[in-house]
């Protein structure tokens, strides 16, 4: 096999098809590995939408996904995944924007686009234009940023905690409560190779027990082990 991924075939045609469908509102489209990427532009999004529906046959919408590439002008990048019945075959239609320019919502077209939507709201901060309810649906309601956002901290912004004297949950900026640690994953039997806090006094680090050693004390602790009282044998 040539490629880990099932043979996905693309129906003949499919490629003029779209692009004369979307006309000059088509950027570019481009198939690889099985896979057809249409780019359009942002203002004609419904437009297109339409006709790929309409004239290639390409009747659901199945997920709409966000991408940040923080060094691009514009930022972010919304990909619209459909799906043929007929044709039994899938594309994406992708358009660029950013945080100031709102994205057309499709939801005059498909209503799940209303939940779609608002997660890329939610996690990107790309707003669409034509949505009657965008709320955040996947954070809290005072949650601070945009979790999918490249440059979104791995700590956030704020934490939340129950408060016993007040009875409600309480929002506070985020104190970590240790400096990050480093973890060597070594086994904790074999010991560290660096000096343990508190080790330092003696003035010499630990000393990683030798191969005889490690035999000498499981045959020690095979000579000491006790087997297990039955139930209801006295002490």
């Amino acid at each position: 096999m040539s490629h880990s991924a099932p043979l996905i075939h693309t129906p003949d045609g499919t490629i003029a098809a779209i692009t004369k469908a979307l006309g000059s509102n088509l950027v570019s489209i481009e198939e690889a590995n099985g896979e057809v990427a249409v780019h359009i532009r942002r203002d004609s999004l419904v437009e297109c939408m339409i006709q790929l529906r309409d004239e290639c046959a390409y009747q659901q919408l199945m997920e709409i996904a966000g991408v940040d590439w923080p060094d691009r002008d514009p930022r972010f990048e919304v990909v619209y995944c459909l799906l043929s019945l007929t044709k039994n075959h899938r594309i994406r239609v992708h358009l660029a924007t950013n945080e100031d320019h709102p994205v057309p919502s499709v939801t005059g077209i498909w209503p799940v686009a209303g939940w779609l939507e608002r997660e890329v709201f939610d996690m990107y901060g790309v707003l669409f234009s034509g949505n009657s309810d965008l709320r955040r649906i996947l954070t809290d309601y005072g949650f601070s940023g945009h979790p999918q956002r490249k440059d979104f901290p791995l700590s956030g912004y704020v934490e939340l905690r129950y408060s016993e004297e007040e009875k409600r949950v309480k929002y506070e900026p985020v104190q970590l409560a240790q400096d990050f640690r480093n973890f060597d994953f070594l086994s904790p039997w074999e010991g560290a190779d660096y000096v343990l806090p508190g080790d330092e006094k003696t003035g010499e680090g630990p000393v990683a027990p030798s191969g005889a050693d490690k035999t000498e004390k499981k045959e020690a602790v095979k000579r000491t082990a006790r087997k297990p009282k039955a139930t209801g044998d006295k002490a």
